[in-house]
């Protein structure tokens, strides 16, 4: 899709460029309704006034920007540094964006596309449910790393790991070990990236072993904590002792999650693996060295950063190219689950 132009949004509101430069600029001399009008016309088109669209030609400016979602997931950290080592190596400019869990990431690139005249994004967590129409208003290449976005068909670029397939892996493991009753700890209800296809998952391999899908199991992130976080694992696993349900084993959609929950279990008088068992997801370093080692599935994080910046640079240049690389991931036994 086409950048629109003050001169557009000028047509579309029935105004003159001056009427709209007032708007943009918070003048006083123009009407309030008609400055709503302007202000409501520049989101929805997603217009970005910035002295650089409005007296420049769009240029190449060798900037790459990677947009992460779920800051406070330390499964980003390694894959940042691979993403901006490798980006500066080609002499590429590297910024990297925060973006909160709240916003749609698709909108923050597209007014960081303007703003930064990118020659490239990377798309680092979320990402799996927009429609292609959406993803289409992006005018410039980009790879959606660690979130396989199966709605895309091959027509948009991902790296990533089968997340339904590694968290069925791990659910077939924890029944493998005689548990039947495995409590979920995962993301927001509306979640529809990580957090569903881990779900997803998760119901799959019970599904294919005949044990009933339980929702009070399933213990559902709610606003005011990082998804991903030791401290959301713990609040949630504390709302699944409350409960008062039956479970024998916590499946957490990520170590951090995870290692969270043994703390809560470990405050309750419980210990792990003896009374309960604690598994989580990404092969996280902190996993490996927690007391108990944490049971996880470990994605190839260098790997699969290494491979998006490699496909990102390769669509620059206009290569032929297999768009959707999906990667084994290893499940890794650790001291925190037992068989029973």
């Amino acid at each position: 899709m086409e950048q629109i132009t003050i001169k557009e949004v000028a047509k579309l509101c029935g105004v003159g460029v001056s009427t709209v430069s007032r708007a943009i600029n918070n003048h006083p001399d123009i009407n309030d309704a008609t400055k709503q009008m302007i202000l409501d016309t520049i989101k929805k088109y997603n217009y970005v006034p910035n002295n650089s669209a409005r007296n420049l030609k769009r240029s190449d400016s060798n900037t790459i920007a990677v947009l992460i979602k779920g800051i406070s997931n330390p499964f980003f950290a390694d894959m940042i540094q691979v993403f901006e080592r490798e980006i500066n190596r080609k002499k590429y400019t590297f910024v990297l964006q925060h973006v909160e869990e709240f916003e749609d990431e698709v909108d923050v690139a597209i007014q960081l596309e303007k703003e930064k005249r990118l020659k490239g994004i990377v798309f680092l967590g979320g990402l799996s449910s927009h429609t292609e129409e959406k993803l289409e208003q992006l005018t410039v290449p980009f790879v959606i790393s660690t979130v396989d976005s199966t709605a895309s068909n091959d027509i948009f670029a991902a790296v990533t790991v089968d997340d339904v397939r590694e968290s069925d892996r791990m659910v077939d493991y924890l029944i493998g070990c005689g548990h039947k009753k495995i409590a979920l700890l995962t993301a927001e209800r509306e979640d529809a990236s990580i957090g569903m296809l881990r779900l997803k998952g998760y119901r799959q391999a019970l599904m294919r072993h005949d044990i009933p899908y339980d929702e009070g199991l399933v213990v559902w992130s709610k606003d005011g904590l990082p998804t991903y976080s030791m401290e959301n694992g713990y609040a949630l696993t504390k709302t699944l002792l409350e409960s008062g349900k039956e479970f024998t084993c916590i499946y957490a959609i990520s170590d951090s999650m995870a290692i969270g929950a043994c703390k809560a279990l470990f405050d309750a008088g419980k210990k792990v693996p003896e009374d309960y068992s604690v598994a989580g997801f990404d092969g996280l370093p902190l996993a490996s060295f927690y007391e108990p080692s944490i049971t996880t599935i470990r994605q190839p994080r260098k790997e699969m950063a290494e491979a998006t910046i490699r496909l990102l640079f390769d669509l620059i240049k206009k290569k032929t190219v297999e768009r959707r690389q999906i990667f084994e991931a290893e499940l890794v036994e650790g001291k925190s689950t037992r068989r029973i």
